[in-house]
């Protein structure tokens, strides 16, 4: 059999052709990467070393900035954001924002007040450590802005990240309900705040509305913008306070922002962060991957993508007894669902992903995640 010379040549070519994609594809591959966020608490008792042996681990394995939680004290931030940035890291403080434990600088009258009058300092909702703030309280305002910016000022300290900037959930996650033994099908009074008397005597002379008079006021949209709008004065104030130090503000937030008004009060569309980490938790909403694609795209739309968004996944640390686990907290993303979430986050316009948490990977999810972030979906 005779091969014509110009049938030859356009084999050739073809396969030139192919063997150059196939390379450009390479490279573009080993270039491209997922900006990869790991919220982490610590330091506990880790000596130096032991942290710059986690960290560099956590760096090898393609995380890029930690959210570190350790506390309100600088001199700890300082010493952990040392090592991270020797590492390679970059490096946010992770500090709740309207939960706070009572402390002699806490006055017992700056918790908030539910529906029935009672105080989160003595009588939290759900759970022991759900003592909230009043987000209308001058005193309260000053303290999280001192405690804040002693944290900014810090030269290891890449940004400010806030957690719990809310109300307690009104309505709780619908993969919730069962741990608690509750039906959320409406706002209930216990689980309703603020109804201090700062609070309800703004909105009545904003308003003329006397909120305490109201039979049912989940049914006065106003009200839920008065709050919408007192969280959302916060985050401003604080805002301002990181800005003044030269550093940025970011904060964890519930999903949408339709979820988050709903259940948390979070208007957090209206807010001024330089990033927003929505926590996408699938399992507690009862939703599939798919589901993480539709919020982040919802998260994007809702910023009109000014300010980056970065999908918060939340990582099943047992994955071979999921389906004997009662407690949804230790539910989450299976290995096998960890590309789909990661390709649903990016797909929809999330500019980086962040995981809750790195302690909760199997190797299993390592693996799958080794390939996951260096793919452009």
């Amino acid at each position: 059999m005779r091969i014509c010379p110009l049938s030859l040549l356009a084999l050739l070519i073809v396969l030139c052709v192919a063997c150059t994609s196939t390379i450009q594809k390479e490279v573009a591959d080993n270039d491209y990467k997922i900006p990869v966020y790991a919220w982490l608490g610590g330091p506990g008792e880790l000596t130096d070393s032991q942290l710059k042996e986690q960290f560099n681990d956590l760096k090898k394995k393609g995380i890029d900035v930690l959210m570190y939680n350790g506390g309100q004290d600088p001199d700890v931030y300082r010493r952990v954001g040392k090592i991270a940035k020797e590492v390679g890291l970059g490096f946010h403080t992770w500090i709740p924002t309207m939960v706070q434990k009572p402390r002699e600088e806490l006055k017992t009258e700056w918790y908030a007040i539910n529906g029935n009058g009672e105080s989160a300092y003595d009588k939290p909702a759900y759970v022991p450590y759900y003592q909230f703030l009043c987000p209308s309280r001058p005193g309260v305002q000053n303290f999280l802005a001192g405690m804040y910016a002693r944290i900014a000022q810090l030269d290891e300290v890449d940004a400010i990240h806030l957690d719990y900037i809310r109300f307690p959930d009104v309505i709780l996650a619908r993969g919730l309900w069962e741990k608690y033994g509750l039906v959320m099908d409406k706002e209930y009074p216990g689980y309703d705040y603020c109804y201090c008397d700062v609070c309800t005597s703004g909105f009545q002379q904003q308003t003329g509305i006397d909120i305490k008079s109201v039979e049912d006021p989940s049914q006065v949209p106003e009200w839920k913008q008065y709050r919408y709008d007192l969280i959302t004065n916060v985050v401003g104030i604080l805002s301002d306070t990181v800005h003044s130090h030269g550093k940025e503000i970011n904060g964890a937030v519930f999903p949408g922002p339709s979820i988050a008004k709903k259940i948390v009060r979070q208007e957090w569309d209206k807010w001024s962060l330089d990033t927003y980490f929505p926590m996408n938790y699938n399992d507690f909403y009862l939703e599939d991957t798919k589901w993480i694609g539709e919020v982040t795209n919802e998260a994007v739309q809702a910023l009109n993508g000014s300010k980056p968004v970065i999908s918060g996944l939340f990582i099943c640390p047992n994955p071979e007894r999921k389906d004997q686990e009662s407690d949804p907290e230790n539910h989450g993303l299976l290995p096998e669902e960890l590309t789909d979430a990661i390709k649903e986050s990016m797909k929809n316009g999330a500019a980086g992903i962040c995981l809750f948490t790195p302690d909760r990977m199997t190797e299993a999810h390592w693996q799958v995640f080794e390939k996951a972030i260096y793919t452009e979906y």
